[in-house]
């Protein structure tokens, strides 16, 4: 086919956090399904489309193999890819909308990704908490997409987000992680009660917290948070009278024997074992540590941490199922206590 037309089907951005093979296959799959490919057009080969988008051949080679173990392309030996199978009409195509790409956002994705059927397309954007990058992204690709999966966390700005959300037909929007208050109508939603989920969590480990007196939260002035994460610890420790700190800078932060220290991210967790292991208070005894989010490291730390987190890998096999059986329910996620020697 000619080259030069096929290449203008091609469009890859490479500002989105969509890997390019799937990019290229998305393209690809999208041309076909509007009528620009049909049925036996040959494809440009490896070479050629490695040198014209500036692509690895790894990358072009990925995309072409994609297509083919769903059926759209075949081969033939020293003649190339070529168009198989034209029937994608019913493809689903899935705008991913993440405010960032942390080890257990990475999980979420992983998990919808493997649970989703194979023949959909993905595009996978991150706005970096920024409401005016997340508005942008959204605004551009409002009627491109089945499925919108949108992750709303946001530093500042956020406040009317629901107004754009309210745009998307609710039948085609899935809301993960965090459920914010203004979207009307039935849409589907998975995702963790932030305020309710630490105060219950602190209640379950009310027997350990017993031999301490000082609760203290690392939220930094500069760091991305859900706020009610911080009004359910205020409620338990009033409710419990336990004295209680909101650090707003650890590195002036004092530690003293009856401390607990709860972190949300993962260098603070970092910094604060530092300084714990300089004040030469015993960890479990005479202060007590705990983590959001579990990992597989937190589990050997310090001889384990206890961490609260919800099971984020469930919340991707439940966002993928919401999208397959076209759902419109809302689903909290169970949260999980994992007591440990920090505690």
């Amino acid at each position: 086919m000619n080259l030069k037309k096929f290449y203008k089907y091609i469009d890859l951005n490479y500002y989105s956090a969509t890997p390019k093979y799937l990019q290229l296959a998305n393209a690809i799959t999208k041309a076909i399904d509007e009528g620009k490919l049909t049925k036996g057009d040959m494809l440009p080969s490896i070479n050629e489309l490695s040198y014209e988008f500036e692509i690895s051949r790894d990358t072009a080679e990925k995309g072409y193999k994609h297509l083919k173990n769903i059926g759209i392309l075949s081969s033939v030996a020293g003649k190339g890819y070529f168009v198989k199978d034209t029937e994608v009409d019913n493809q689903l195509k899935i705008l991913m909308l993440f405010n960032k790409l942390s080890p257990h956002k990475k999980v979420i994705y992983d998990s919808f990704v493997a649970n989703i059927t194979p023949t959909a397309a993905i595009d996978f954007f991150i706005y970096n908490n920024d409401f005016a990058v997340f508005k942008r992204i959204l605004s551009a690709r409002i009627d491109n997409y089945t499925h919108y999966l949108v992750m709303p966390h946001f530093k500042d700005g956020g406040e009317n987000a629901y107004e754009l959300l309210n745009s998307i037909p609710k039948h085609k929007l899935i809301v993960v992680d965090k459920l914010i208050p203004g979207i009307t109508g039935d849409f589907a939603a998975v995702y963790q009660n932030f305020e309710k989920d630490i105060y219950n969590a602190l209640e379950k480990a009310l027997p350990l917290l017993s031999k301490y007196h000082t609760m203290k939260i690392v939220c930094l002035e500069y760091a991305i948070y859900p706020k009610e994460i911080v009004k359910g610890f205020l409620n338990f420790c009033r409710q419990y009278a336990f004295n209680y700190v909101v650090i707003k800078d650890l590195h002036s932060a004092t530690i003293e024997a009856g401390d607990v220290f709860i972190t949300h991210m993962e260098n603070d967790l970092v910094e604060l074992i530092e300084k714990i292991l300089a004040s030469n208070l015993q960890v479990g005894k005479e202060v007590g540590v705990i983590s959001y989010n579990e990992s597989p490291l937190k589990r050997i730390i310090l001889n384990g941490i206890t961490t609260i987190s919800t099971d984020f890998q469930q919340m991707g096999e439940r966002a993928a199922k919401a999208v397959l059986e076209k759902s419109t329910t809302r689903e909290e996620m169970p949260f999980n206590l994992n007591l440990r020697a920090s505690l």
